[in-house]
């Protein structure tokens, strides 16, 4: 979890100057009054935690200043840092893959969806489990092309049929083939047009059917992949995905390039939906799992951990 820890810590430096620096300049030499929580609500606004969420965070915030009489500006700061990670924490639970296991990865083009997908595969692989890709996103060329890379570089077999093939007949492939090789995780790319909501609606209702008609066995997950740097544009896709689809979980990709990561507290509180993975960096091992107390205390304390 160290290393795990410094990643994170590193990844968020830039939402940690961006949300702490405007949060201290606020609080700078403040008495604790009304205008005071005024700004702070508008500085988390400002850093993509969200204007919902940061409703609910100041009025928590007010209700703990009054019942523990806090004067001082470091204290307001460190009851707002608790505040958080309380939210980020709360109702969490972790990710629980049982095997065989079925994992469709929804998300529009652009957020880092095949590459997440390669990356999450080359560490199930390299934790010895067996693994498989499936190409069903059969719109773009380009999409096969780059999933069939990774599945190289991953070193993990990619089942795969023609571009403009029907997305369900690859799926129906791979499970058979993930039946027969006796597969720990098969990952299924699919397509993420959402100019046509219906058809992509229609086309997902379409591949969870073929799974758990021939999969029954499976467990099945259906991870969304958001790009962090699009900030509430993240959290719109959420919503929009979330009609769509049956989303069991989310891949926040790209944290590292970004002062936006406060979205990470509004996708947690406001979606329901938890976050599993995150994006941490280029490397195919910067794809880590997400811990929501670890993410607390690296973006709002700004610790690093000696170990965990």
């Amino acid at each position: 979890m160290a290393g795990f820890f410094k990643k994170i810590f590193d990844g968020l430096n830039k939402t940690r100057q961006n949300i702490m620096g405007t949060i201290e300049a606020v609080l700078t030499g403040r008495k604790v009054d009304e205008e005071l929580f005024e700004e702070l609500e508008e500085a988390l606004i400002l850093a993509d935690v969200g204007a919902n969420m940061a409703v609910i965070i100041v009025e928590e915030l007010r209700k703990r200043v009054r019942a523990e009489k806090i004067s001082e500006s470091a204290d307001v700061k460190a009851a707002l840092a608790d505040i958080i990670a309380e939210i980020m924490v709360a109702d969490y639970a972790p990710l629980d893959m049982k095997t065989p296991a079925v994992i469709l990865v929804i998300g529009v083009n652009g957020v880092g969806k095949t590459t997440s997908i390669g990356k999450l595969a080359a560490n199930l692989a390299a934790d010895g489990k067996k693994v498989m890709l499936a190409a069903a996103d059969t719109f773009r060329a380009a999409a096969i092309d780059q999933l069939e890379i990774w599945a190289n570089r991953a070193n993990v077999p990619l089942i795969k049929h023609q571009e403009g093939s029907d997305p369900g007949a690859v799926i129906f492939d791979a499970v058979a083939a993930a039946k027969a090789r006796k597969i720990d995780y098969l990952i299924c790319d699919t397509a993420g047009r959402l100019h046509n909501k219906k058809n992509l609606m229609e086309e997902l209702r379409k591949i969870s059917k073929i799974i758990h008609r021939d999969y029954g066995d499976a467990h099945i997950e259906t991870f969304l992949v958001l790009d962090a740097t699009t900030g509430q544009n993240a959290l719109s896709q959420a919503k929009v995905f979330d009609e769509i689809a049956d989303i069991s979980g989310i891949i926040l990709t790209k944290l590292d390039g970004t002062a936006k990561g406060g979205i990470v507290v509004a996708i947690s509180r406001e979606m329901s939906i938890p976050i599993r993975y995150v994006g941490v960096g280029e490397q195919i091992a910067d794809l880590q799992p997400f811990d929501p107390a670890t993410f607390a205390r690296a973006l709002f304390y700004g610790e690093v951990a000696d170990s965990e």
